[in-house]
């Protein structure tokens, strides 16, 4: 019977490798076949799924609440912008500024929870987000370092990267080498206690598991990797603004990770391809698409709390259920 069933999961576990890798192989010879506007917007895509990806590192597998997530989105994509604008165009220095932003994200992230971590639940929100909004405040401001209000513009990026194509595949390989360690970190011991933190914290420290530890390295490493994906939006826009760093867009981030599923680890790359094409056709068709987006929130929070994808592995893990206890009865009989 164990057997059985560990030839039947074997199975699953190759179908869903085999899945993956038919779907990183569509990504890659899928541009040649697009408009260029389809592969900007695939690159979105990708660096959005990335971003939300990051904030489910603290929201579903830690337990914390970010209101302002995309700070350290904001913080690398300026933290690029001006290594590369203050720097020669020489490849070996871009990498150390595309390789900085991140690290630089990670540091402010750092500072933001060193600060935060001992709160909870929405105490912990709002005081992510009025710290968030004072970064904001000075980045809108600061107009000899940042631009102010104006931005930046023009940033200096590599010639090799000036193309979309460029842009999309550089995207492709970064965000996919990113999913793959944050799979492995939250799959990692610390990734199974940072995930009982979420679920029992008093037992957790009645154990001796230092939770606030737990829960800053998962914020640390969320604003990492939201700071990777504030690279790759320069390396496409090769522009930032203030916009970056508003808490408009990290509420729309989180109806992203909601939609998909908190509970999950790709819920929130489905989440944001979703609201990326609502948005973009939406758009075309009438100004209030907000409305729409406002009204997906609802609709999720009433039918579908677990998110579409936790949804989903809900009634595939129900059925895996049944055809075990069938398994067992055929065994038995």
């Amino acid at each position: 019977m164990s057997t059985l069933l560990g030839s039947f999961i074997g199975t699953k576990k190759n179908i869903l490798l085999l899945l993956i890798l038919a779907v990183l192989l569509a990504l890659f010879f899928i541009p040649a076949f697009l408009s260029k506007y389809s592969v900007y917007l695939l690159t979105v895509v990708l660096f959005t799924s990335l971003l939300a990806t990051s904030l489910n590192i603290s929201l579903g597998y830690g337990g914390m609440l970010p209101l302002h997530q995309t700070v350290f989105f904001g913080v690398g994509a300026y933290a690029a912008a001006l290594l590369l604008n203050k720097s020669p165009l020489l490849p070996l220095l871009s990498f150390l500024s595309f390789l900085a932003a991140p690290l630089v994200s990670a540091g402010v992230a750092l500072i933001i929870g060193a600060i935060c971590v001992r709160l909870r639940g929405l105490y912990f929100g709002m005081m992510t987000l009025a710290i968030g909004q004072l970064v904001w405040a000075i980045v809108y401001r600061w107009y000899e370092f940042t631009g102010g209000d104006d931005g930046i513009h023009g940033i200096a990026v590599p010639d090799v990267l000036h193309s979309i194509s460029a842009a999309y595949y550089i995207s492709l390989i970064v965000v996919s080498a990113c999913l793959l360690i944050i799979y492995i970190i939250l799959n990692s011991p610390f990734g199974i206690a940072l995930q009982a933190v979420r679920d029992n914290p008093q037992r957790c420290e009645s154990i001796g598991i230092n939770i606030h530890r737990h829960q800053l390295i998962a914020f640390v490493l969320s604003g990492f990797f939201s700071g990777v994906a504030g690279v790759l939006f320069v390396i496409l826009e090769r522009s930032v603004s203030p916009s970056l760093l508003f808490w408009s867009e990290s509420a729309e981030l989180l109806i992203m990770v909601l939609l998909g599923g908190m509970f999950t680890f790709m819920g929130p790359a489905f989440g944001a391809t979703v609201i990326i094409v609502l948005e973009v056709f939406l758009g075309v068709i009438t100004e209030y698409w907000l409305l729409v987006l406002g009204t997906v929130l609802v609709l999720i929070i009433l039918f579908l709390p677990q998110g579409v994808i936790g949804f989903v592995q809900e009634k595939i893990s129900a059925g895996t259920a049944v055809e075990r206890k069938g398994a067992d009865r055929f065994a038995s009989g």
